[in-house]
C-alpha cells in the first residue's frame, strides 16, 4: 500500500514537470490565417500536405491582388470553392463554388461588401476558426455554420442549417478567381442520383486551357434538385431533347433544396479530376469511405504532424507558430495532380498514367528553386524526386522539348524568366536525391538551355547577353540564364561530360558582360554593345513599356551572381568596396519611380524582402568577411517581416519560397547557390532545431545563449570541431551530427577571413 502511494505521488510529480509545449501536437502551431491580410496571398482553408484539393472561402474573385481568393480585411464571403493557389502573384483556380443559403435562393454573386446584393454573405472573424486541416465560419445573414476539411484527393463540408422550409446549397460553375481577366468558356452539369451531382468546366485563364471535373455527394437525398442555365431553370423538354437532370452551357448552376430542422447538419463529399467525372467519383470514394467528418480531419492532422516532425525546434510560442506555419506553407504546393487510378492530364492534354512516380503540378520555379526545393532535397527527397519526374514528363510531352517554366494543371503559363527547373534538377543531383534518371534529367536540362525558340536564349548564347533592344527584362534574363548555366556545368562535371561543362561554364560568366564599371552595377546593352541610356539604377516602373529588370531595379539585381560571388566582389573593387555598396542598398531612400510595385513589401532601403531576387542578398556579407552584418539584417527581417498574424508576410509567399527563406534562416544557414556543395552560414534565430534528414540521419543546430541582444555569432563548432568559415558543406550536413553556435551581444572576429568555395 505504501509502495503504491509513493509510486502514485512520483508519477504525479513527473506529470507536473511536463512542460506545456510538450502537450501540443506540432499541427497545433499552424496558423493558416498568416499571410491572408495584405500581400501574402495565402488561403485559410484546409489542405492535406501537397494535396489535390484546397477547400477554402472566397471573399474576392476579381482583384488581381487577391490571388488566393481570400483577403482577411474583406467583410463578405461569396462561398467555398475546391481549389486554390498559395501565395501566388496571379489569380487562378477557385473552381466550383458551394454556397449555402436560407430562404429564396439568389443565383448571382452580388458585389463584395454588399450583403443582399447577391448570394454573398457577411461574416465576422470572431466566428471564424482556421487550423490545420480545418476551417469554420458562421455566415451571419443565414446563420449557417460551415465547416471544411480535406484529405489527399477529396474534401468534406459540413453545413449546419437553422430550421427552414427552404435551405439550399448552390454550386456555381461560373465562379473562378479571375482577376477580371479569366472566364469559364464551357461547362456541364449532371444529376447522377438523388444525392450526387457531377460537373465540368473549361477555364481560359492564367492556364490557357484548363479543364476540371468535380463530384459532390450529399449526406441527405435532395428534397429538390435543379439546374439553372443563364439564370433560368432547365426543364425536361422532349421536343428539344433536353433533360432537367443534365445541361451544358457557359453559365451553369446547381441548386439542392431541403427542409431542415434546427441545427441540422448536411455533409457534402467533394473531389475533382482533370480526366473525367467518373474519376472524380473514384477520387471521392477512394479518399472518403464514410461520412466521418471529424475522422477525416484527424487523419489530415496526423499527416501534418508527420510532415512537420521533419524539423523539431525549441523556442517561444510565437516562434513555434511562425516556424511551423512556414513549414506548412512550403508543403501546400506543388500539388498532387494524379487520380486514384494513376491517370493524369499531360501537358499535351492527353491522358497519361504515372509509372514509378507520383505526378505533381503548380511549379512556381522562379521562386521555389531558391530555397523551397533545396529544403525538399534535404527533408522531402522522395517527394522532390517525384516532382522532378513530373517535370521530366512535362518535357517529354512538350512539342518544344522544354522543362516547365511556371506550369499549372497541364498548362505552361510562361511566367517569369529563366529556366529554373534546371537548378532544381541540378541541386537534387548534387544533393544525391534518388528516384529519377539522372542521365535523362541532365539531357532535358541541357536541351532546355539550348532551345533556340525560348525567349532570347540563342541571342544570349551568341552575344553573351540578352540585348534590351530585342527583349524586355534583358538584364534579369542574362543574369538568371547565367546562373542556370552554371548549374548545368556543375552537373556535367559530375557526369564526366567535360566539353559540356566547359561550354556552360563560359556561359555562366556572361554576367560580366553587363557589369558597367563606371557605376559598379549591372546595366542593359543593345545588340551592338551600347549601354542603355538614359539609365537610372534605382528606377522600376511596372507599367513602363520597356524594363531591363524583372520586378526590381539594377540596385537589386546587381547582386544576382550566386554562382560567382568572388568574381562579383572583384568586379566591384574588392571586399571593402563591395560591403560599402551593399550597405548602401539598405540605407537608400527609394525614388518615387519604384513606389509603383504594389505587391512588393518588406522594404529596408532598396532591399525588398517581399520579392525573391533579394532573398540571397543579406548572406553576401558572409562572403565579404563581415558576417555580423548578416546577423543584424537577418534578425531585422525575421523580426519585422514574419510572425503569427494574418498580416505577417511582407509579400507574396509564392508557393512557399518566402516561408522556406525563414526556415533556413532560423536554422542558421541558407542555400545562396543551389546546385553547389555548400550553404552560407548567417546567424541562427532559434535556440535549437533538429532536422530529420531524408537519409535517416539527424542534424542538430544549437544556438547557445541566443537572445534578442545575443544575435551575433561568436564561434561555431561542427561535431565539436571549430568551424571558422561561414560556409557549411553539404557532405558534412548530410552525415548528421551537431552544429553548435555560441552567440553574443557584440560582433566578433568569427568568419572574418572567408575562403569562398570554388573561388580561384
Amino acid at each position: 500500500m505504501v509502495k503504491s502511494t509513493l509510486l502514485s505521488l512520483l508519477l504525479l510529480a513527473c506529470a507536473q514537470t511536463v512542460r506545456s509545449e510538450d502537450l501540443h501536437r506540432l499541427s497545433d502551431y499552424i496558423r493558416p490565417l498568416v499571410g491572408t491580410k495584405g500581400e501574402g496571398n495565402t488561403y485559410p482553408g484546409p489542405s492535406a500536405p501537397f494535396g489535390m484539393v484546397q477547400l477554402s472561402p472566397d471573399t474576392d474573385k476579381e482583384l488581381w491582388d487577391t490571388a488566393s481568393g481570400y483577403e482577411y480585411s474583406d467583410p463578405t464571403i461569396f462561398g467555398f470553392s475546391l481549389t486554390h493557389l498559395s501565395g501566388t502573384g496571379i489569380p487562378d483556380l477557385g473552381d466550383f463554388l458551394f454556397v449555402p443559403q436560407i430562404g429564396k435562393p439568389k443565383l448571382i454573386s452580388g458585389s463584395k461588401g454588399k450583403p443582399g446584393s447577391g448570394y454573398l454573405a457577411s461574416y465576422s472573424h470572431d466566428e471564424e476558426v482556421a487550423s490545420a486541416g480545418y476551417y469554420q465560419v458562421r455566415l451571419r445573414d443565414s446563420g449557417v455554420k460551415v465547416e471544411l476539411t480535406a484529405g489527399e484527393r477529396a474534401g468534406m463540408m459540413r453545413m449546419t442549417f437553422p430550421a427552414s422550409d427552404q435551405a439550399t446549397v448552390l454550386i456555381d460553375l461560373q465562379h473562378v478567381l479571375s482577376g477580371k481577366k479569366w472566364k469559364v468558356v464551357w461547362s456541364h452539369l449532371r444529376v447522377e442520383d438523388n444525392s450526387t451531382v457531377t460537373g465540368y468546366h473549361l477555364v481560359n485563364g492564367w492556364a490557357k486551357e484548363r479543364p476540371l471535373y468535380f463530384a459532390a455527394r450529399f449526406s441527405r437525398p435532395f428534397d429538390k434538385a435543379q439546374i439553372f442555365s443563364d439564370g433560368k431553370p432547365v426543364i425536361y423538354d422532349t421536343y428539344r431533347f433536353r433533360s432537367s437532370n443534365e445541361a451544358a452551357g457557359t453559365e451553369l448552376k446547381f441548386l439542392a433544396t431541403y427542409a431542415t430542422k434546427e441545427q441540422e447538419p448536411i455533409l457534402i463529399k467533394t473531389a475533382v479530376s482533370a480526366i473525367s467525372a467518373a474519376n472524380a467519383l473514384k477520387n471521392l470514394d477512394g479518399t472518403l469511405k464514410d461520412w466521418n467528418f471529424d475522422g477525416l480531419r484527424e487523419r489530415t492532422l496526423r499527416r501534418w504532424d508527420d510532415e512537420l516532425a521533419r524539423i523539431k525546434i525549441e523556442g517561444t510560442e510565437r516562434e513555434k507558430e511562425t516556424f511551423y506555419t512556414s513549414m506548412y506553407h512550403t508543403m501546400l504546393a506543388p500539388n498532387l495532380y494524379e487520380d486514384a487510378t494513376g491517370e493524369y492530364l499531360g501537358f499535351d492534354h492527353n491522358i497519361h498514367r504515372a509509372k514509378g512516380f507520383t505526378n505533381y503540378t503548380v511549379f512556381s520555379l522562379w521562386d521555389t528553386y531558391r530555397a523551397t526545393h533545396p529544403l525538399f532535397a534535404l527533408i522531402e527527397a522522395r517527394r522532390d524526386a517525384d516532382m522532378i519526374n513530373s517535370m521530366l514528363a512535362h518535357f517529354d510531352q512538350s512539342v518544344e522539348h522544354m522543362l516547365p517554366v511556371w506550369s499549372l494543371q497541364a498548362n505552361e503559363t510562361w511566367c517569369m524568366v529563366g529556366y529554373h527547373a534546371v537548378p532544381v534538377i541540378a541541386d537534387a543531383i548534387a544533393k544525391d536525391v534518388k528516384g529519377f534518371d539522372v542521365g535523362r534529367a541532365y539531357e532535358a536540362a541541357k536541351t532546355t538551355a539550348l532551345n533556340p525558340h525560348y525567349d532570347s536564349v540563342a541571342t544570349y548564347a551568341r552575344l553573351g547577353w540578352v540585348p534590351f533592344d530585342k527583349e524586355n527584362e534583358s538584364v534579369s534574363k542574362t543574369l538568371e540564364y547565367a546562373y542556370d548555366d552554371y548549374t548545368i556545368a556543375q552537373t556535367a562535371r559530375r557526369l564526366g561530360k567535360n566539353d559540356d561543362a566547359s561550354y556552360f561554364e563560359k556561359r555562366a560568366g556572361s554576367y560580366k558582360n553587363l557589369f558597367d564599371p563606371s557605376i559598379g552595377l549591372m546595366r542593359g546593352k543593345d545588340s551592338a554593345g551600347h549601354w542603355h541610356s538614359p539609365f537610372n539604377p534605382h528606377s522600376y516602373d511596372e507599367k513602363a513599356g520597356v524594363n531591363d529588370f524583372t520586378e526590381g531595379t539594377s540596385w537589386q539585381y546587381s547582386w544576382y551572381v550566386p554562382q560567382d560571388v568572388a568574381g562579383l566582389i572583384s568586379l566591384m573593387g574588392g571586399k571593402e568596396a563591395f560591403t560599402k555598396k551593399l550597405d548602401s542598398l539598405f540605407t537608400f531612400r527609394e525614388a518615387e519611380a519604384s513606389q509603383g510595385v504594389s505587391d512588393i513589401q518588406g522594404r529596408i532601403g532598396e532591399y525588398w524582402h517581399g520579392n525573391e531576387p533579394s532573398h540571397h542578398v543579406i548572406y553576401l556579407y558572409s562572403y565579404a568577411g563581415q558576417p555580423w552584418k548578416s546577423a543584424e539584417r537577418l534578425r531585422e527581417v525575421v523580426t519585422k517581416f514574419y510572425g503569427n498574424n494574418p498580416d505577417s508576410l511582407s509579400g507574396n509567399d509564392d508557393c512557399g519560397q518566402m516561408s522556406a527563406w525563414y526556415i533556413f534562416t532560423c536554422l542558421g544557414f541558407y542555400p545562396v547557390c543551389p546546385a553547389s556543395d555548400y550553404y552560407v552560414i548567417g546567424a541562427p534565430q532559434l535556440p535549437k532545431a533538429v532536422m530529420h534528414l531524408s537519409n535517416g540521419k539527424d542534424f542538430t543546430v544549437t544556438a547557445e545563449e541566443i537572445s534578442e541582444k545575443n544575435k551575433y555569432v561568436q564561434s561555431v563548432t561542427l561535431n565539436d570541431k571549430p568551424l571558422d568559415q561561414p560556409f557549411l558543406r553539404f557532405t558534412d550536413l548530410t552525415k548528421g551530427g551537431n552544429l553548435t553556435f555560441k552567440m553574443g551581444s557584440k560582433p566578433s572576429a568569427w568568419g572574418t577571413h572567408p575562403e569562398i568555395p570554388g573561388a580561384p
